[in-house]
């Protein structure tokens, strides 16, 4: 897998970024059983201030977010709660998957008030662009339930608690 990570913010690279986006990317390619060898992807380590501006600029909604995604092509299920169709091998180039986004303070902050690492809670919303980029949503009930429920068998495999469990 081609990873082309721009860390914008310090932080981000202190924290080890690269290899977070190396080891959600594996684990949700290992889960869904698509072959990483020629997919691309685009990760932004950014804060709060640039992700307002792309918040405001893609989804009209000026305020800071945790996590955007820019999937290179619509992938999502025609049926609510079916699994997306996986990309495939592309004979003349890479499967370009997309773009991600993530806000330092914001995932700072949400990490800290839900008594989560960082490193866990980044991974968490990292696997989530991912698979917004593989054609994964949340907007209607099914699909959401579907999304989570992969999330959560995803991040436990790496060791990382539910992040939908709100027994703590």
């Amino acid at each position: 897998m081609i990873i082309d990570l721009d860390s914008e913010d310090a932080r981000w690279a202190d924290l080890g970024l690269e290899g977070l986006v190396q080891a959600a990317a594996a684990a949700v390619f290992d889960r869904l059983g698509i072959e990483p060898e020629g997919a691309e992807l685009s990760v932004l380590g950014c804060d709060d201030r640039r992700i307002a501006d792309l918040n405001a600029e893609f989804r009209g909604k000026p305020r800071p977010t945790n996590v955007l995604s820019w999937p290179a092509e619509e992938r999502a299920a025609d049926v609510e709660g079916e699994m997306p169709e996986a990309p495939e091998a592309d004979p003349f180039g890479a499967i370009e998957l997309g773009d991600i986004a993530i806000a330092y303070e914001t995932c700072a902050r949400e990490a800290d008030a839900g008594g989560k690492t960082l490193e866990a809670h980044a991974t968490h919303l990292l696997v989530h662009g991912i698979l917004h980029l593989l054609g994964f949503d949340h907007e209607r009930d099914r699909d959401a339930t579907l999304m989570e429920g992969l999330e959560t068998e995803i991040l436990g495999k790496m060791g990382i608690e539910d992040p939908y469990c709100q027994d703590k």
